[in-house]
């Protein structure tokens, strides 16, 4: 009884513990399969993205999401990717997550823009606002938030938002947007202030890179060098140019 006994916990060993330990493998660390892997789909994402492979940038995204579901960047990117395709409640909510796990102000003025573009204007507001409460030194958040205060009939508010982002980025672009508005409303002292700011803005802009270009000093000789590398390239091009005999041919040349 007792050699039966032992016979049949051999048995048991043989058939369930042996196997495991015999196709047991050393695997990788975790950290490093998982930066590899996560690198690998970032990467693709991105380039499908880049090639205009939806379904392809959103698997890529999602499998992402599945090994790490508090990943903000991949919410953030996938929302980007949905607003593209006018998926906009799947891109609100992805913006939102990404919000929530990271307090990140792209997030809420991808919302606000998402808003902007479907006509919930306070909404738009709301999103821009608090963006600008996170980050206040991006100008384009403040022209954001101009156009959705401008959509509300919130002139005044809008130009004010303008004027915040004039102080950043001293854009005459910017001080165009605020001349459209002062036309809409026909007032015809802002469009005269504004226009002379413009002027003066395009003057000063005009200056700054004059006074770059005379501080950059031109080496006696350089225009000389260009020259010649210039033929140098040419010839160098027409060398190129040249039909090369293939691999078959040089054989029987040889």
């Amino acid at each position: 009884m007792i050699g039966i006994a032992f016979i049949a916990i051999m048995a048991l060993y043989l058939a369930f513990l042996f196997p495991i330990f015999r196709h047991k493998k050393v695997e990788a660390p975790r950290s490093a399969r998982y930066d590899m892997q996560m690198k690998k789909l970032w990467s693709a994402a991105q380039t499908s993205m880049r090639d205009h492979k939806p379904l392809r940038a959103e698997k890529a995204l999602l499998t992402i999401l599945k090994f790490d579901e508090k990943n903000a960047a991949a919410y953030n990117r996938l929302g980007i990717l949905y607003a593209k395709e006018q998926k906009f409640d799947e891109a609100i909510e992805c913006f939102e997550i990404a919000q929530s796990l990271d307090n990140n102000p792209s997030s809420l003025h991808n919302v606000g823009l998402i808003y902007l573009e479907t006509g919930a204007y306070e909404k738009a507001v709301m999103a821009f606002e608090q963006a600008i409460e996170i980050e206040n030194t991006v100008p384009a958040r403040y022209i954001a938030l101009a156009k959705a205060e401008e959509r509300l009939g919130r002139n005044k508010l809008a130009i004010d938002s303008l004027e915040k982002a004039y102080q950043l980025d001293h854009s005459p672009n910017t001080l165009r947007l605020i001349l459209a508005i002062y036309e809409t409303l026909g007032d015809t002292e802002g469009l005269a202030n504004t226009t002379a700011r413009i002027e003066a803005q395009i003057a000063e802009n005009s200056k700054v890179s004059t006074h770059s270009a005379r501080r950059t000093p031109v080496r006696r000789g350089s225009v000389t060098k260009s020259a010649a590398a210039s033929r140098s390239n040419a010839t160098v091009s027409r060398q190129q140019a040249t039909p090369q005999p293939t691999t078959a041919r040089r054989r029987r040349q040889v």
